[in-house]
């Protein structure tokens, strides 16, 4: 994992100050060269080389970068940059630093003197970045946009948004936040929690309650943490497109009124519950858009059925289908009603798997029983017949009173004999 959260723009105000001090030099000896008569060829190279060595100033144009003064835009794209060139130039309003190899953004890494008061926009997309430490936006009063996307982050701060310390710095400025395909290589993700690494950094200290656009499209979420939407109160659009989302049973909307569109196509849900139809029913301009989700239309979906026959709050809800059973597949959904929604009397797979566990141990316990009669066979073959044998002494006895007890001549020979 990158560790360079430590690193700042030190370098940019040394160059700065030395840029201020040759510029004092140069004046002295231009000055003294007005006073001669004939200024020697010593000397006039001497102007022209420093000027020539001097570092860009302020307001001028990074080496591998564009600039527009009149648009107020500089762009740095595609330059294999490692680091945030330290000679913006002040103007700046829109900076573009996509395609480069930045791979980690230390902590006031945008800080300059004088500071890029006017910078709004900022574009940092696909330029390998791994880690965004703590206070990496400082110094930026005016941004306003933030596009952080295509970036394969291990370790976004906490504190990215808010500053080192999110208990005494003041509020980002920030209103729109892409944070799309940001998603680590496996190995990385397994390490750690993503989806709780991303609600950090957008609850911290209530850094972002200004924000009003939140895009977190093509994460691969499985699901929202509980409290990730609660210190954005302010938000009025909501991307969660082409995750993994299987449900949204734990996260809450309900301080979200100001929310306008919700965008949770191409997820995996397969019903929504009563708790979150209640809390979108309950946004006054919130429009939701739920398409191409593999719904699974058993009961557990009688409740979404009729909630989606009396919203309108569900964009383009007409081509809602079913995915699953087999035999409902492409119905839609507004066409369905209670005795279309049935569930098999299936066990829970809990249970399924305890009877399968089961059924493997009493199919062993009777396989090693079998193995154990196979091997005493001949015992058991013996001992088989010494019952048999008793059994057939102890029946003849049986039968030999039989017959004298029946017999009234034997009995009474059998009484004299007695006698």
């Amino acid at each position: 994992m990158p560790g360079g959260c430590s690193r700042g723009p030190a370098a940019g105000d040394g160059r700065l100050r030395l840029a201020r001090l040759a510029l004092v030099l140069l004046g002295w000896v231009s000055s003294s060269s007005l006073t001669s008569s004939a200024p020697s060829t010593s000397s006039a190279s001497f102007l022209a080389s420093a000027v020539s060595a001097q570092p860009p100033l302020p307001g001028q144009c990074p080496q591998p970068c564009e600039c527009s003064e009149a648009a107020r835009t500089v762009k740095c794209v595609n330059r294999n940059l490692t680091e945030v060139p330290a000679d913006l130039p002040s103007y700046v309003r829109n900076l573009f630093l996509t395609g480069n190899q930045l791979a980690v953004l230390p902590a006031g890494a945008f800080a300059r003197r004088p500071p890029l008061a006017e910078l709004a926009a900022l574009n940092l997309s696909g330029s390998s970045l791994e880690e965004v430490c703590a206070g990496a936006f400082e110094h930026l009063p005016s941004l306003r946009q933030l596009d952080l996307s295509h970036n394969p982050l291990v370790n976004l701060s906490a504190f990215a948004f808010s500053g080192s310390n999110a208990s005494f710095s003041a509020p980002s400025p920030l209103v729109e936040l892409m944070l799309n395909h940001i998603v680590p290589p496996d190995d990385e993700r397994q390490n750690r929690s993503f989806e709780g690494m991303v609600a950090a950094a957008l609850r911290a200290g209530q850094a972002l309650r200004g924000l009003r656009r939140l895009e977190l499209a093509s994460n691969h979420f499985l699901y929202l943490p509980r409290d990730v939407l609660t210190q954005l109160p302010g938000l009025r659009h909501l991307d969660l497109r082409n995750n993994s989302l299987v449900s949204l049973t734990y996260v809450s909307f309900r301080n979200l009124t100001h929310l306008e569109s919700l965008h949770l196509e191409d997820n995996a849900l397969k019903a929504l519950h009563n708790g979150t139809l209640a809390e979108l029913q309950s946004l006054p301009h919130v429009r939701v858009f739920l398409d191409n989700n593999p719904w699974v239309c058993d009961c557990h979906m009688a409740d979404m059925v009729a909630w989606l026959k009396e919203t309108e709050v569900v964009q383009g809800k007409a081509r809602l289908t079913c995915a699953f059973p087999e035999k409902m597949r492409n119905r839609a959904l507004l066409e369905l009603n209670s005795s279309h929604l049935e569930c098999d009397p299936i066990l829970p797979p809990s249970l399924q798997t305890s009877y399968v566990f089961l059924g493997i141990v009493l199919a062993l316990i009777g396989a090693i029983f079998l193995l154990v009669l196979y091997l005493n066979r001949k015992g058991i073959k013996k001992w088989m017949h010494n019952i048999r044998d008793a059994c057939r002494d102890h029946m003849e006895g049986y039968h030999y009173r039989y017959e004298i007890n029946a017999d009234p001549r034997l009995t009474n020979l059998s009484s004299n004999s007695d006698v």
